[in-house]
């Protein structure tokens, strides 16, 4: 099979489309024949090595934790799924080296679920892993319950749209059209000044998809028992002094919560946005745009032509 692989950390020039053995289902794994595959942050940052001490690796490396597909084989454990499902599936594995960006990979029913009938393969690609990191951000570590005033930094980026959606849909311009009630623009407004000029009082909850300066000055929106859950920081010792509860989310793959996602989808209560769409063979410019923040929506490798 064809692969984008890595053979050490570093820039995107590391990306080579090479041939690799198609692997084998274990009995209670899925092989699945890959259509397309998110690009995701979290990508770069294993590329760059920036992970390396988070997250065990072996080279060579096939990067990729986002995957839609058709099911090909399944071992004789396999209850849930038959071959020539549709499936869409986050791909995080114990340790990094058998990713998405490739024409096959190994699943486990925990990492799979059934496609979203009204998506194609590469909308189906660019949902889980940010799907499942505002889902379980959002709904597993805030607990985000109705009438809460929630602050969410990089909302127009992958988790963000899917975030502002979501708890939009637990209350029953780019963003506007994700229905966010109101938007900042922090280059034109410090966003902490903008928040109390719409919220005297603090939010209830903060999602911070930037880290840094932003993290740091997140806690400063928050009302009082307020919540500050980060994707890229871990929580700051100075928080519980404020009664403020930190909590940092590393998303893991979660087959329930995925189908649920499909089913909001399906529903229309859910939709998603991929703003590149690249050939497999193009994942090293694809990686370029991903760390340049500031793509809108999803970016995804087609990998359906095999080139």
């Amino acid at each position: 099979m064809k692969a984008i692989v890595i053979d050490q950390f570093g820039g995107p020039e590391q990306l080579k489309l090479v041939e690799m053995p198609t692997p084998v289902p274990l009995q209670n794994e899925v092989l699945v024949r890959v259509e397309a595959a998110g690009v995701n942050p979290v990508d770069c940052k294993i590329r760059d090595g920036l992970l390396e001490t988070l997250i065990p690796h072996r080279f060579p490396l096939i990067l990729g934790w986002d995957a839609s597909g058709v099911v090909e084989k399944i071992g004789s454990q396999i209850k849930n799924f038959q071959v020539g499902d549709e499936v869409f599936a986050c791909c995080r594995k114990p340790t990094v080296q058998h990713g998405a960006y490739a024409e096959y990979i190994v699943l486990s029913e925990d990492q799979l679920a059934k496609k979203p009938k009204n998506l194609s393969f590469i909308e189906a690609a660019s949902v889980p892993l940010a799907g499942l990191t505002a889902y379980q951000a959002l709904l597993d570590a805030a607990h985000i319950k109705k009438g809460e005033k929630i602050l969410i930094h990089a909302a127009a980026g992958g988790v963000g749209m899917f975030a502002v959606q979501l708890a939009k849909l637990m209350h029953h311009a780019f963003v506007k059209r994700m229905g966010a009630d109101e938007v900042i623009d922090y280059t034109k407004e410090d966003f902490r000044d903008a928040t109390h000029r719409i919220c005297k009082e603090g939010v209830d909850v903060v999602l911070d998809c930037v880290g840094g300066d932003v993290y740091q000055k997140s806690s400063q929106v928050l009302d009082h028992g307020g919540r500050l859950v980060s994707i890229v920081s871990q929580p700051s010792k100075d928080l519980e002094s404020k009664h403020i509860i930190g909590t940092w989310v590393f998303t893991a793959p979660n087959s329930k919560e995925l189908s649920k996602i499909a089913e909001w989808i399906e529903q229309g209560k859910i939709r998603t946005e991929v703003s590149v769409l690249l050939p497999m063979s193009l994942a090293a410019k694809a990686h370029e745009l991903s760390s340049s923040h500031h793509t809108r929506g999803k970016i995804v490798l087609d990998f359906s032509d095999g080139a």
